[in-house]
């Protein structure tokens, strides 16, 4: 097709959008001043409500930083219970066999050793049981104070959401 051909219809006087007036109708048989009052309204309120949104999260943000600092804390000074019971333990079988092996040595008979490693099992099992059992409480008591402060939380943030 060559140019000679091509009719174009251009208008000359196009529309200027700032000169037109305010009751003008465009597109959707709609004033434009109605139009982008609407718009406006509706960008007010997102923006209103994108604030306190944001407001809202920094406070929670604040909120689940001091549980967690809160319940780190308690977990770090369970983890250094934990720790020194477990080096008192050692220390305690440590000198048990020990007196063990002292003891051992002053045996002059095969008999008097069965019967020094027999005893000397009973008493073993008997710590270690012990030993087992507090360290089950102390886990169980560092596990308990460490949730605490994560509980509260929920369950405050359940109250509160149990009011809407």
């Amino acid at each position: 097709m060559s140019d000679a051909n091509m009719n174009v219809d251009v208008n000359s006087n196009p529309p200027n959008p700032k000169a037109a007036g305010p009751h003008e109708k465009r597109g959707f048989d709609m004033p434009f001043v109605a139009v982008s009052g609407i718009f406006n309204g509706i960008a007010e309120q997102n923006v209103t409500r994108a604030k306190e949104g944001i407001e809202n999260m920094k406070i929670a943000s604040g909120a689940v930083t001091d549980v967690l600092l809160e319940s780190s804390s308690t977990n770090a000074r369970g983890a250094a219970d934990y720790a020194a019971k477990l080096i008192e333990f050692s220390a305690a079988n440590t000198n048990s066999a020990f007196e063990f092996l002292t003891h051992l040595m002053g045996t002059k008979s095969p008999s008097e050793i069965l019967q020094l490693s027999a005893a000397q099992g009973c008493k073993n099992f008997g710590a270690t049981a012990a030993q087992n059992r507090e360290i089950w409480e102390l886990t169980r008591k560092i596990a308990t104070e460490s949730a605490n402060p994560i509980k509260k939380s929920f369950a405050g943030m359940l109250q509160k959401a149990s009011w809407f």
